[in-house]
């Protein structure tokens, strides 16, 4: 890098916003520069907040939930009239009860039973523009397994709100500032309507919409209606939001770089380390933030009860000192450490689903387009704030 484009960086040591524009155009170079730069950058937006950046200090934070509370919410500067997400604005125990109860969905056994399904919807996209010689393959894709898997299989929304669904959760990610909290409250409003719905019908014999009606106690007595359809909320908020870009980072992995290609095709058992690769580089989830809830001190800032601060999620995983090259996709790696799926109480609980639909994204692409490259004159177009997307991805062969 070019010592005017370190200097382009040097600004967000001490003026930190997860909303700058070089978090989409230059994502590696701005990760790079604050793990090896910037251990702690500091952010003046809103209240603001410290952002840690390496993987022991992420870890440290993530791992010690009284110090550390989720309470006040994941994200930094939410907008006005935000909508909790439940379990992950939560802390234990109330969290606990909530995850216990969600869990046995998620499970790896449990997943495993969802992978014939999930490859036959793999397959049957692929096959839809297989003939053409070329795709763009976030909408044409990835923007589509994820919901499907979600929808016929764990959470029986009918999959024609898939497209609404997944544009007002886009909207709320990424789009204006003044825009997102109603793109959100329509998503809220229409599981709030699903979950009354359901309410109102008979036992499924106690698929996960049963169990969150049941619900959990809070403080000894049964929780609330509203922390139910919250639950809800976060169950699509996640399947939706997240795994779309992970399964297209792992296809533009491949589209770039035509050895690691033929490396899958000759050892598949290269296959876990592939989506470990993935997750790691194409982490969705870029930061969360957390409240301090007692003074300490994190790699030498001392913090007081109230401060915000943010766990850099996406540069924890490409710190030097738990990875050699981080910058390089490798699937030769004998173990990849990451932080992408969380640390701690609030570690991911549909990482088991997230990797089988990279696995299957991967493998179904492979086996009928074994050859394939970016478009001509194509990259990558991307979005980014405390969550990141790729929005397209063009490809031929």
């Amino acid at each position: 890098m070019s010592d005017q484009g370190r200097q382009e960086l040097r600004h967000l040591e001490r003026d930190f916003d997860i909303d700058d524009p070089l978090f989409a155009t230059r994502f590696e170079d701005v990760l790079g520069h604050l793990v090896a730069k910037c251990p702690v950058a500091h952010s003046t937006v809103g209240p603001g907040y410290r952002v840690f950046n390496r993987y022991r200090d992420v870890r440290r934070c993530a791992m010690d939930w009284r110090t550390f509370s989720s309470a006040d919410g994941w994200m930094l500067n939410p907008p006005e009239g935000n909508i909790a997400i439940l379990p992950e604005d939560l802390d234990p125990p109330y969290h606990t009860e909530w995850r216990r109860a969600l869990n046995s969905f998620f499970t790896a056994g449990a997943v495993d039973e969802l992978e014939a399904p999930a490859r036959a919807y793999a397959a049957e996209l692929v096959e839809r523009f297989a003939a053409q010689g070329h795709c763009e393959f976030v909408a044409d894709f990835a923007a589509q397994l994820p919901g499907l898997i979600l929808f016929k299989h764990i959470l029986p929304v009918p999959v024609a709100e898939l497209p609404t669904l997944f544009n007002d959760i886009d909207v709320y990610s990424f789009g204006p500032m003044e825009k997102r909290a109603d793109a959100f409250g329509r998503v809220y409003t229409y599981l709030q309507g699903f979950l009354a719905a359901r309410a109102r019908e008979p036992s499924r014999c106690g698929d996960i919409v049963d169990v969150i009606l049941a619900g959990v106690d809070k403080d000894g007595a049964p929780c609330s209606w509203d922390d139910k359809v919250h639950v809800v909320l976060d169950v699509v908020f996640a399947g939706l939001a997240t795994t779309t870009h992970a399964i297209s980072g792992a296809i533009y992995a491949l589209a770039t770089d035509p050895a690691v290609r033929a490396a899958l095709a000759r050892d598949p058992a290269r296959m876990p380390t592939a989506v470990e690769e993935t997750v790691r580089l194409y982490a969705p989830v870029v930061v969360v933030g957390r409240s301090v809830r007692q003074d300490c001190e994190v790699a030498g800032e001392q913090l007081k009860a109230g401060d915000r601060v943010a766990l850099n999620y996406a540069a924890a995983s490409r710190d030097p000192e738990v990875c050699t090259n981080p910058e390089r996709f490798d699937i030769e790696r004998q173990e990849v450490v990451h932080t992408a799926f969380g640390v701690g109480p609030h570690r991911c609980l549909g990482e088991h689903l997230a990797r089988l639909e990279i696995r299957v994204a991967v493998e179904e692409f492979l086996k009928r387009i074994p050859d394939f490259e970016l478009a001509p004159g194509t990259e990558p177009v991307y979005e980014s704030g405390q969550l990141r997307t790729m929005k397209n991805l063009h490809l031929r062969w």
